[in-house]
C-alpha cells in the first residue's frame, strides 16, 4: 500500500489478534481512528499497553494488520519512523544516549539528516520549548518529569502524524503533568492516548474502551468513559460486599 503523504492518520486495525504464548491479549480487533483526539482506557491486562505498541509498529500482530496513514508500521519500520511516535510511562525506556542534544538528534539522523542539519534541528527544538540551555546538559541530571519533556521534544523533532501516549502522566505531580497536557494540547498531530485515569482524557473526542480482548465500548469520549467509569465503580461496590 502507498503511503498516504498528506493525510493525518487515520490508524486502521483490521481484523489484529495479538498474544504472549498462550495468552490472547486482543482478538480480531478492527478499528479506524481518524479522530485527532482519542482516548484509550481499560483495566490492566485489557490490551492498552499491547495496542499502543501495535500502533507504534514496535510489535507486529499474531493476525491482521496495523497501518498508520497508509503505512504498514510493523512491516515497514523506515516509513513508519516517520509516521508515528510513542512517549512511554517512564522516560529511562525511552532515553538512551548521554546528553539532551544527542538524545533529540538521534532520531533526526534516523531520518536521514546530517549530523550538522540533525543538531540544529535539535537546537530549534529546545528553543521552541524554551530549553535551549538544555543542548549539553547530561540526562541523568534531569528530573523525571524534565525527562519526560526530553521524550516529547524528541518525538516531535520527528514530526510524526501520529503520537501514541502510553501513561505518560503516571507518577508525574500535577504542575509537571499539566505542563506536558498543554504541549500535548499544542501539537498538530493525531494523539491516540492510552490511560486508566479518566480525567486524563477529558475533552478528548473519541474514547475506546478495552475489555477481555475486545472493544466494550467505543464513542464520544463523555459518554464512553461516563460508562466505563459506572462499570468500574460497580466493580468495586461488588469487591467491597465480599
Amino acid at each position: 500500500m502507498t503511503p498516504d503523504s498528506t493525510a493525518m492518520g487515520p490508524v486502521r486495525l483490521t481484523g489484529v489478534s495479538h498474544g504472549f504464548g498462550a495468552r490472547t491479549v486482543l482478538r480480531d480487533l478492527s478499528l479506524t481512528l481518524s479522530e485527532r483526539r482519542i482516548g484509550i482506557v481499560g483495566r490492566n491486562g485489557s490490551g492498552k499497553t499491547t495496542l499502543s505498541r501495535l500502533i507504534a509498529g514496535l510489535i507486529a500482530p499474531d493476525a491482521g494488520q496495523v497501518t498508520v496513514a497508509g503505512v504498514d508500521v510493523a512491516r515497514d519500520r523506515k516509513a513508519a519512523i516517520r509516521t508515528v511516535g510513542i512517549l512511554f510511562q517512564n522516560p529511562d525506556h525511552q532515553i538512551i544516549f548521554p546528553t539532551v542534544e544527542e538524545e533529540l538528534a538521534f532520531g533526526l539522523r534516523q531520518l536521514g539528516h546530517d549530523k550538522t542539519a540533525a543538531r540544529a534541528e535539535a537546537h530549534a527544538m529546545l528553543a521552541r520549548f524554551g530549553r535551549a540551555d538544555w543542548s549539553e546538559r547530561p540526562v541523568a541530571t534531569l528530573s523525571q518529569g524534565q525527562r519526560h519533556l526530553v521524550c516529547l521534544m524528541s518525538v516531535l523533532a520527528m514530526a510524526p502524524r501520529v503520537i501514541v501516549l502510553d501513561e505518560p502522566f503516571a507518577g508525574l505531580d500535577l504542575p509537571t503533568t499539566r505542563a506536558l497536557r498543554r504541549y500535548l494540547d499544542a501539537v498538530p498531530a493525531q494523539v491516540i492516548h492510552v490511560s486508566h485515569d479518566i480525567s486524563a482524557l477529558s475533552g478528548y473526542d473519541r474514547a475506546i474502551w478495552l475489555e477481555g480482548g475486545g472493544v466494550a465500548a467505543d464513542g464520544p469520549a463523555e459518554a464512553t468513559l461516563a460508562a466505563y467509569l459506572k462499570a468500574m465503580e460497580a466493580l468495586g461496590d461488588a469487591d467491597a460486599d465480599l
